[in-house]
């Protein structure tokens, strides 16, 4: 029998430590979550704002989070679920998806803290709108359309990552949190950030994740990113499948066809939907709850009941099978 050198002992066995219950899950990335929520102790208690962009098998969901000894607390949420309210009923969770959920959070929540609309009432100007709105001389609103550029300024030494910085509200900065989720190149959670830049909130970044980085040359090409945005890959692919493969683009693209979205549809269902968000970003009105008073919970047997029907059912058995043999 040959030797084998034991690398674990007894004593690595006494020492090992399991990782955290949500680590072993696969649900939290702790060495990120670190860095994430530990704020300088010259802070004041002032909390390290997250933007948490989640994705599930038919949905994105955002949030604005902030970390406590009790537990995150969520200032501000929304999901793609809301978005058939805005004109968007078909993929619910691709790029251009993510990038109006992003949108939606960050207008919901500098609407929620007043930071949509300058106190000034002579300004008659709103603080911060990001990308994607205004209007030029002639009166024309898609002149000032969502791109991919990334827009940064500079003021008192610091890098705000929004188009102007107003002198006396300072724009809310928030860090992204992707989870575990690998952050390579073009992944629609920078979509989903990209929505929120757009939509008015100070999110620290830079193009070499966005779709159009090439890594190689060291280029952005922000044209691309713009057609991601606005689902141009989506119409690209759908005009391709209807002169390829009629049979497969019913198959893959039959929401759409039920709903009557051709290709040349998409980007201007896009461009409705940012409008519209922009417009009204507040959610929908809960429904009120109204109980089925005619239900009524099925009376529980006694000990003596069940055993009698237990009898009746071995009894009906009995007889079936003496059927059967007769």
């Amino acid at each position: 029998m040959t030797f084998v050198k034991v690398q674990k002992t007894k004593a690595y066995f006494k020492r090992y430590q399991v990782k955290f219950r949500r680590r072993r899950e696969g649900k939290t990335d702790y060495r990120a979550r670190k860095r994430l929520i530990c704020q300088d102790k010259n802070k004041y208690n002032s909390p390290k704002y997250r933007l948490a962009v989640r994705f599930t098998n038919r949905f994105v969901l955002a949030q604005i989070i902030y970390a406590t000894i009790q537990g995150d607390v969520c200032m501000c949420q929304a999901s793609s679920t809301e978005l058939p309210r805005y004109n968007v009923k078909v993929g619910l969770k691709n790029y251009a998806a993510a990038y109006c959920t992003g949108l939606l959070v960050a207008r919901r929540l500098l609407r929620q803290l007043g930071l949509d609309e300058s106190d000034d009432a002579k300004k008659m100007e709103n603080l911060y709108t990001g990308q994607g709105v205004g209007a030029d001389e002639d009166g024309d609103d898609d002149e000032d359309e969502a791109d991919g550029n990334v827009v940064k300024v500079e003021t008192k030494g610091r890098t705000y990552y929004v188009d102007e910085v107003d002198e006396e509200k300072r724009p809310f900065r928030a860090l992204l949190d992707v989870g575990i989720r690998s952050t390579s190149t073009g992944n629609r959670v920078f979509g989903c950030m990209k929505g929120a830049t757009d939509g008015g909130l100070d999110v620290p970044h830079n193009e070499k994740r966005f779709p159009g980085y090439d890594r190689d040359t060291k280029s952005y090409d922000a044209e691309l990113h713009r057609d991601r945005i606005y689902g141009a890959h989506i119409a690209e692919y759908m005009e391709y499948l209807t002169e390829e493969d009629e049979a497969k683009y019913k198959e893959h693209f039959a929401e759409y066809i039920e709903n009557e979205i051709t290709f040349d549809d998409v980007e201007e269902m896009y461009k409705e939907c940012h409008k519209a968000i922009r417009e009204d970003p507040s959610p929908a009105p809960k429904k009120a709850f109204t109980p089925d008073k005619g239900f009524k919970n099925k009376i529980k047997l006694t000990y003596d009941q069940r055993k009698e029907r237990v009898e009746a059912k071995k009894a009906e058995l009995r007889a079936a099978k003496a059927a059967a043999d007769e």
